[in-house]
């Protein structure tokens, strides 16, 4: 059934509105997916922060251009749908990736993230990097472990030059050392 002129008007809108909103989108196919695991893969992705769209391809496109940002390539082929996000987009990257791991059903087309471009594959490396707190975490210990090293180092100075002015002072003082 044909899609009328207004409710093309409205959906253009809606997704003009949610690329504006987006840090970030994962464009994927979606054919043979059931709606079982549609609704569940838009669910999780709702519970990271975003959202889960079946667009119209020729939509999509006029939402791109008139938004000023670059489609990635490939995306008017086949059926598309688009997880968006604001928050963690390779969070919603690795939720799309394992729908995609376990039916085979969505295949990864691209992704514009922050005014870049990115290809099926780069979303794919994109997704298997740790969750950001865990990131943070690991950049946090990177930065810390040369200031713990040289506060040992120097407490260790400290250490034996008190020990070298106390061996001195009992010296002095005819102490027998210990």
């Amino acid at each position: 059934m044909a899609i009328t002129k207004k409710r093309k008007d409205e959906l253009l809108a809606q997704y003009q509105e949610l690329v504006r909103g987006s840090r970030g989108m994962v464009l994927t196919t979606f054919a043979g997916l059931s709606v079982k695991d549609l609704e569940g893969l838009r669910r999780k992705i709702r519970d990271l922060g975003g959202d889960f769209h079946v667009v119209k391809n020729s939509l999509i496109r006029l939402a791109f251009r008139e938004s000023g940002l670059p489609e990635p390539e490939g995306a008017r082929t086949g059926t598309t749908a688009v997880g968006f996000g604001s928050e963690d987009l390779p969070l919603i990257a690795k939720a799309i990736l394992d729908v995609a791991r376990q039916g085979g059903a969505i295949q990864l087309k691209g992704a514009w993230i922050e005014g870049t471009v990115y290809s099926a594959r780069q979303v794919e490396q994109l997704a298997e990097l740790p969750p950001l707190p865990v990131m943070r975490a690991r950049l946090l210990g990177v930065l810390q472990a040369p200031a713990g090293r040289l506060a040992g180092v120097l407490a260790g100075s400290v250490r034996q030059m008190v020990q070298v002015v106390k061996a001195y002072s009992q010296k002095e003082a005819g102490v027998p050392a210990a």
